[in-house]
Protein backbone atom coordinates (compact mmCIF):
# COMPACT_ATOMS: atom_id res chain seq x y z
CA UNK A 1 0.00 0.00 0.00
CA UNK A 2 3.01 2.28 0.01
CA UNK A 3 4.73 3.86 -2.93
CA UNK A 4 8.20 5.27 -3.26
CA UNK A 5 9.40 7.42 -6.14
CA UNK A 6 12.97 6.62 -7.20
CA UNK A 7 15.31 9.37 -5.96
CA UNK A 8 16.75 9.86 -9.47
CA UNK A 9 13.39 11.23 -10.58
CA UNK A 10 14.15 14.38 -8.59
CA UNK A 11 17.70 14.83 -9.84
CA UNK A 12 19.11 16.02 -13.15
CA UNK A 13 18.29 13.43 -15.83
CA UNK A 14 21.05 10.81 -16.06
CA UNK A 15 21.55 7.44 -17.76
CA UNK A 16 18.72 5.89 -15.75
CA UNK A 17 16.16 8.37 -17.06
CA UNK A 18 17.49 8.22 -20.63
CA UNK A 19 17.65 4.41 -20.68
CA UNK A 20 13.93 4.38 -19.87
CA UNK A 21 13.10 7.00 -22.50
CA UNK A 22 11.49 4.53 -24.97
CA UNK A 23 9.12 3.27 -22.26
CA UNK A 24 8.44 6.83 -21.12
CA UNK A 25 7.60 7.74 -24.71
CA UNK A 26 5.00 4.98 -24.91
CA UNK A 27 3.62 5.91 -21.51
CA UNK A 28 3.30 9.51 -22.66
CA UNK A 29 1.41 8.48 -25.79
CA UNK A 30 -1.10 6.50 -23.73
CA UNK A 31 -1.51 9.03 -20.92
CA UNK A 32 -1.72 11.94 -23.33
CA UNK A 33 -4.41 10.23 -25.35
CA UNK A 34 -6.36 9.36 -22.21
CA UNK A 35 -6.24 12.99 -21.13
CA UNK A 36 -7.25 14.45 -24.48
CA UNK A 37 -9.65 11.82 -25.86
CA UNK A 38 -11.23 10.31 -22.78
CA UNK A 39 -14.97 10.79 -22.44
CA UNK A 40 -15.92 12.57 -19.22
CA UNK A 41 -19.30 12.25 -17.53
CA UNK A 42 -20.97 15.33 -16.11
CA UNK A 43 -22.49 15.39 -12.62
CA UNK A 44 -25.04 17.91 -11.27
CA UNK A 45 -22.59 19.93 -9.18
CA UNK A 46 -19.54 22.09 -9.89
CA UNK A 47 -16.31 20.06 -9.81
CA UNK A 48 -12.91 21.48 -8.87
CA UNK A 49 -9.99 19.11 -9.42
CA UNK A 50 -6.84 19.72 -7.39
CA UNK A 51 -4.09 17.84 -9.20
CA UNK A 52 -0.43 18.03 -10.11
CA UNK A 53 1.82 17.38 -13.07
CA UNK A 54 3.76 14.61 -11.36
CA UNK A 55 3.56 11.51 -9.23
CA UNK A 56 3.97 12.37 -5.57
CA UNK A 57 2.89 15.13 -3.27
CA UNK A 58 2.89 18.82 -4.07
CA UNK A 59 0.35 20.04 -1.53
CA UNK A 60 -2.90 18.86 -3.11
CA UNK A 61 -4.65 17.85 0.10
CA UNK A 62 -3.98 21.11 2.03
CA UNK A 63 -5.08 23.01 -1.09
CA UNK A 64 -8.34 21.06 -1.27
CA UNK A 65 -8.96 21.78 2.41
CA UNK A 66 -8.31 25.51 1.91
CA UNK A 67 -10.86 25.60 -0.90
CA UNK A 68 -13.43 23.74 1.19
CA UNK A 69 -13.03 26.18 4.07
CA UNK A 70 -13.55 29.10 1.71
CA UNK A 71 -16.67 27.41 0.32
CA UNK A 72 -18.12 26.83 3.78
CA UNK A 73 -17.58 30.48 4.68
CA UNK A 74 -19.84 31.49 1.82
CA UNK A 75 -22.61 29.08 2.77
CA UNK A 76 -21.84 26.25 0.37
CA UNK A 77 -21.72 22.57 1.31
CA UNK A 78 -18.48 21.25 -0.20
CA UNK A 79 -17.56 17.60 -0.39
CA UNK A 80 -14.31 15.84 -1.23
CA UNK A 81 -13.89 13.10 -3.80
CA UNK A 82 -10.85 10.85 -3.38
CA UNK A 83 -9.72 7.57 -4.82
CA UNK A 84 -8.81 6.48 -1.30
CA UNK A 85 -5.22 5.73 -2.21
CA UNK A 86 -3.56 3.37 0.23
CA UNK A 87 -6.88 2.03 1.54
CA UNK A 88 -8.29 -1.45 1.09
CA UNK A 89 -11.97 -0.63 0.47
CA UNK A 90 -12.98 -1.06 -3.16
CA UNK A 91 -16.59 0.10 -2.83
CA UNK A 92 -17.81 3.68 -2.87
CA UNK A 93 -17.86 4.85 0.74
CA UNK A 94 -18.60 8.01 2.71
CA UNK A 95 -15.70 8.30 5.13
CA UNK A 96 -16.40 8.45 8.86
CA UNK A 97 -13.39 10.17 10.44
CA UNK A 98 -14.31 8.82 13.88
CA UNK A 99 -14.59 5.18 12.90
CA UNK A 100 -12.72 4.44 9.67
CA UNK A 101 -9.00 3.71 9.71
CA UNK A 102 -6.37 4.69 7.17
CA UNK A 103 -5.87 1.05 6.22
CA UNK A 104 -9.43 0.98 4.91
CA UNK A 105 -9.95 4.43 3.36
CA UNK A 106 -6.44 5.91 2.99
CA UNK A 107 -4.67 8.57 5.03
CA UNK A 108 -5.61 11.57 2.87
CA UNK A 109 -9.31 10.69 2.93
CA UNK A 110 -9.26 10.72 6.73
CA UNK A 111 -7.70 14.19 6.79
CA UNK A 112 -10.29 15.44 4.30
CA UNK A 113 -13.18 13.90 6.25
CA UNK A 114 -12.32 16.09 9.23
CA UNK A 115 -13.31 19.09 7.11
CA UNK A 116 -16.29 18.01 4.98
CA UNK A 117 -18.18 15.04 3.57
CA UNK A 118 -15.68 12.78 1.81
CA UNK A 119 -16.39 9.98 -0.62
CA UNK A 120 -13.78 7.46 -1.67
CA UNK A 121 -14.34 5.56 -4.87
CA UNK A 122 -12.31 3.81 -7.52
CA UNK A 123 -15.09 5.01 -9.85
CA UNK A 124 -15.10 8.75 -9.39
CA UNK A 125 -18.38 9.37 -11.21
CA UNK A 126 -20.10 7.04 -8.76
CA UNK A 127 -18.39 8.79 -5.85
CA UNK A 128 -19.47 12.21 -7.13
CA UNK A 129 -23.06 11.03 -7.48
CA UNK A 130 -22.95 9.77 -3.90
CA UNK A 131 -21.78 13.18 -2.70
CA UNK A 132 -24.61 14.92 -4.57
CA UNK A 133 -27.05 12.53 -2.90
CA UNK A 134 -25.57 13.64 0.43
CA UNK A 135 -26.49 17.24 -0.39
CA UNK A 136 -23.04 18.43 -1.50
CA UNK A 137 -23.19 21.41 -3.86
CA UNK A 138 -19.46 21.76 -4.64
CA UNK A 139 -17.23 18.75 -5.31
CA UNK A 140 -13.49 19.07 -4.72
CA UNK A 141 -11.47 16.23 -6.20
CA UNK A 142 -8.18 15.41 -4.53
CA UNK A 143 -6.13 14.23 -7.55
CA UNK A 144 -7.49 12.58 -10.70
CA UNK A 145 -6.66 15.31 -13.22
CA UNK A 146 -5.02 12.93 -15.72
CA UNK A 147 -7.28 9.91 -15.32
CA UNK A 148 -10.71 10.77 -13.92
CA UNK A 149 -13.75 10.09 -16.05
CA UNK A 150 -15.70 12.94 -14.54
CA UNK A 151 -16.27 16.35 -16.16
CA UNK A 152 -14.04 18.92 -14.43
CA UNK A 153 -15.16 22.54 -14.25
CA UNK A 154 -11.89 23.91 -12.87
CA UNK A 155 -8.54 22.10 -12.81
CA UNK A 156 -6.06 23.64 -10.38
CA UNK A 157 -2.59 22.15 -10.81
CA UNK A 158 -0.33 22.43 -7.77
CA UNK A 159 3.45 22.69 -8.25
CA UNK A 160 6.04 22.59 -5.50
CA UNK A 161 8.45 25.47 -6.15
CA UNK A 162 11.45 23.51 -4.83
CA UNK A 163 11.02 20.14 -6.57
CA UNK A 164 9.12 21.32 -9.66
CA UNK A 165 8.67 18.42 -12.06
CA UNK A 166 11.94 16.74 -11.14
CA UNK A 167 14.02 15.59 -14.10
CA UNK A 168 11.12 16.40 -16.45
CA UNK A 169 10.85 12.86 -17.82
CA UNK A 170 7.64 10.88 -18.04
CA UNK A 171 7.00 7.79 -15.94
CA UNK A 172 8.95 5.49 -15.51
CA UNK A 173 12.02 7.61 -16.36
CA UNK A 174 10.74 10.49 -14.26
CA UNK A 175 7.75 11.67 -12.24
CA UNK A 176 5.70 13.39 -14.98
CA UNK A 177 2.27 11.79 -15.44
CA UNK A 178 1.46 12.93 -18.99
CA UNK A 179 3.11 15.17 -21.61
CA UNK A 180 3.33 18.67 -20.18
CA UNK A 181 1.99 20.29 -23.36
CA UNK A 182 -1.12 18.11 -23.14
CA UNK A 183 -1.58 18.82 -19.46
CA UNK A 184 -1.24 22.55 -20.12
CA UNK A 185 -4.10 22.38 -22.61
CA UNK A 186 -6.51 20.97 -20.04
CA UNK A 187 -5.60 22.77 -16.81
CA UNK A 188 -7.45 25.89 -15.72
CA UNK A 189 -4.77 27.46 -13.49
CA UNK A 190 -1.50 26.73 -11.70
CA UNK A 191 -0.84 27.08 -7.99
CA UNK A 192 2.83 27.63 -7.18
CA UNK A 193 3.61 26.56 -3.62
CA UNK A 194 6.56 28.22 -1.90
CA UNK A 195 9.14 30.74 -3.05
CA UNK A 196 11.59 28.50 -4.90
CA UNK A 197 12.24 28.83 -8.63
CA UNK A 198 11.78 25.25 -9.86
CA UNK A 199 8.22 25.98 -11.01
CA UNK A 200 8.92 29.31 -12.71
CA UNK A 201 9.40 27.95 -16.24
CA UNK A 202 6.05 26.15 -16.05
CA UNK A 203 4.33 29.24 -14.70
CA UNK A 204 5.70 31.25 -17.64
CA UNK A 205 4.58 28.54 -20.06
CA UNK A 206 1.10 28.63 -18.58
CA UNK A 207 1.01 32.41 -18.75
CA UNK A 208 1.89 32.31 -22.45
CA UNK A 209 -1.05 29.96 -22.93
CA UNK A 210 -3.35 32.44 -21.17
CA UNK A 211 -3.64 30.36 -18.01
CA UNK A 212 -3.72 32.23 -14.67
CA UNK A 213 -1.54 31.29 -11.75
CA UNK A 214 -1.77 31.71 -7.99
CA UNK A 215 0.89 31.60 -5.29
CA UNK A 216 0.57 30.00 -1.86
CA UNK A 217 2.67 28.65 0.99
CA UNK A 218 2.37 25.74 3.38
CA UNK A 219 2.33 27.48 6.75
CA UNK A 220 2.82 25.45 9.95
CA UNK A 221 0.50 26.10 12.84
CA UNK A 222 2.23 27.69 15.85
CA UNK A 223 4.16 25.19 17.98
CA UNK A 224 6.02 27.14 20.68
CA UNK A 225 6.82 23.92 22.53
CA UNK A 226 9.16 22.94 19.66
CA UNK A 227 11.34 26.03 20.05
CA UNK A 228 14.76 24.76 21.10
CA UNK A 229 13.43 21.19 21.48
CA UNK A 230 15.58 18.28 20.31
CA UNK A 231 13.45 16.01 18.14
CA UNK A 232 13.31 12.79 16.20
CA UNK A 233 11.43 13.69 13.02
CA UNK A 234 9.97 10.94 10.86
CA UNK A 235 7.77 11.09 7.77
CA UNK A 236 6.17 8.70 5.32
CA UNK A 237 5.26 11.29 2.70
CA UNK A 238 6.33 12.04 -0.86
CA UNK A 239 8.84 14.75 0.14
CA UNK A 240 10.12 14.20 3.70
CA UNK A 241 12.70 16.97 3.31
CA UNK A 242 9.88 19.51 3.09
CA UNK A 243 8.64 18.32 6.47
CA UNK A 244 12.10 18.48 7.99
CA UNK A 245 12.49 22.07 6.78
CA UNK A 246 9.17 22.93 8.40
CA UNK A 247 10.22 21.40 11.72
CA UNK A 248 13.48 23.33 11.59
CA UNK A 249 11.61 26.55 10.80
CA UNK A 250 9.59 26.04 13.99
CA UNK A 251 12.83 26.25 15.97
CA UNK A 252 13.35 22.57 16.73
CA UNK A 253 16.74 20.86 16.60
CA UNK A 254 16.55 17.83 14.33
CA UNK A 255 18.80 15.24 15.96
CA UNK A 256 17.36 12.24 14.10
CA UNK A 257 15.49 11.99 10.78
CA UNK A 258 13.73 8.88 9.52
CA UNK A 259 12.22 8.84 6.05
CA UNK A 260 9.74 6.22 4.84
CA UNK A 261 7.90 5.71 1.52
CA UNK A 262 4.82 7.78 0.78
CA UNK A 263 1.65 6.41 2.46
CA UNK A 264 3.81 4.01 4.49
CA UNK A 265 2.17 1.83 7.12
CA UNK A 266 4.58 1.45 10.01
CA UNK A 267 5.38 -2.06 11.18
CA UNK A 268 5.51 -2.87 14.88
CA UNK A 269 9.29 -3.20 14.70
CA UNK A 270 9.65 0.18 12.98
CA UNK A 271 7.52 1.86 15.61
CA UNK A 272 9.37 0.14 18.44
CA UNK A 273 12.68 1.38 16.99
CA UNK A 274 11.36 4.96 16.78
CA UNK A 275 10.20 4.86 20.41
CA UNK A 276 13.43 3.27 21.65
CA UNK A 277 15.67 5.74 19.79
CA UNK A 278 13.65 8.72 20.97
CA UNK A 279 13.66 7.54 24.58
CA UNK A 280 17.36 6.69 24.59
CA UNK A 281 18.35 10.16 23.36
CA UNK A 282 15.66 12.12 25.15
CA UNK A 283 14.08 13.27 21.87
CA UNK A 284 10.52 14.34 21.16
CA UNK A 285 9.04 12.38 18.20
CA UNK A 286 7.44 14.66 15.60
CA UNK A 287 5.55 13.71 12.43
CA UNK A 288 2.96 14.92 9.94
CA UNK A 289 -0.81 14.62 10.31
CA UNK A 290 -0.78 12.00 7.52
CA UNK A 291 1.65 9.86 9.51
CA UNK A 292 -0.45 10.23 12.64
CA UNK A 293 -3.67 9.01 11.02
CA UNK A 294 -1.85 5.94 9.73
CA UNK A 295 -0.71 5.15 13.26
CA UNK A 296 -4.18 5.62 14.77
CA UNK A 297 -6.03 2.42 15.54
CA UNK A 298 -2.96 0.32 14.86
CA UNK A 299 -1.01 -2.11 17.00
CA UNK A 300 -0.14 -1.40 20.62
CA UNK A 301 3.24 0.13 19.79
CA UNK A 302 1.59 2.54 17.36
CA UNK A 303 -0.76 3.76 20.08
CA UNK A 304 2.19 4.20 22.43
CA UNK A 305 4.00 6.31 19.84
CA UNK A 306 0.90 8.43 19.29
CA UNK A 307 0.86 9.25 23.00
CA UNK A 308 4.39 10.63 22.75
CA UNK A 309 4.06 12.22 19.32
CA UNK A 310 3.87 15.91 18.46
CA UNK A 311 1.95 16.30 15.20
CA UNK A 312 2.99 19.28 13.07
CA UNK A 313 -0.09 20.66 11.29
CA UNK A 314 0.20 22.85 8.19
CA UNK A 315 -2.25 24.99 6.23
CA UNK A 316 -2.17 26.15 2.61
CA UNK A 317 -2.21 29.96 2.72
CA UNK A 318 -2.76 31.86 -0.53
CA UNK A 319 -0.78 35.06 -1.08
CA UNK A 320 -4.02 36.60 -2.34
CA UNK A 321 -6.66 35.82 0.31
CA UNK A 322 -9.38 36.26 -2.31
CA UNK A 323 -7.89 33.54 -4.57
CA UNK A 324 -9.90 30.58 -3.19
CA UNK A 325 -13.17 32.44 -3.72
CA UNK A 326 -12.06 33.44 -7.21
CA UNK A 327 -11.37 29.80 -8.05
CA UNK A 328 -14.79 28.76 -6.71
CA UNK A 329 -16.48 31.53 -8.74
CA UNK A 330 -14.77 30.38 -11.93
CA UNK A 331 -15.72 26.76 -11.26
CA UNK A 332 -19.36 27.66 -10.70
CA UNK A 333 -19.46 29.79 -13.86
CA UNK A 334 -17.97 26.92 -15.87
CA UNK A 335 -20.50 24.55 -14.31
CA UNK A 336 -23.43 26.74 -15.36
CA UNK A 337 -22.04 26.88 -18.88
CA UNK A 338 -21.62 23.08 -18.91
CA UNK A 339 -25.18 22.49 -17.71
CA UNK A 340 -26.55 24.88 -20.30
CA UNK A 341 -24.67 23.04 -23.04
CA UNK A 342 -25.92 19.69 -21.72
CA UNK A 343 -29.51 20.93 -21.72
CA UNK A 344 -29.21 22.20 -25.28
CA UNK A 345 -27.82 18.86 -26.39
CA UNK A 346 -30.59 16.97 -24.61
CA UNK A 347 -33.19 19.26 -26.16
Amino acid sequence: MASEAPPFWWEKADWRAWSLAPVSFLYGKISGRRLSKGKRVGVPAPVICVGNFTVGGAGKTPTAIALARAAKQRGLKPGFLSRGYGGSLDVTTIVDADHHRAGAVGDEALLLAREAATAISRRRVEGAQRLVAEGVDLIIMDDGFQSARIAIDFALIVIDSVRGIGNGHLVPGGPVRAPITEQMRHLSAILKVGNGDAADALVRQAARAGKPFYVASLVPQPAPELEGQSVLAFAGIADPEKFYRTVGALGATLVERRSFPDHHYFSEDEVADLIADADRQGLLPVATAKDAVRLAGGHRSAEALLQKLRVVEVEMTFDDPHAPNHIIDLAMAAYRKRRLADNRTAG
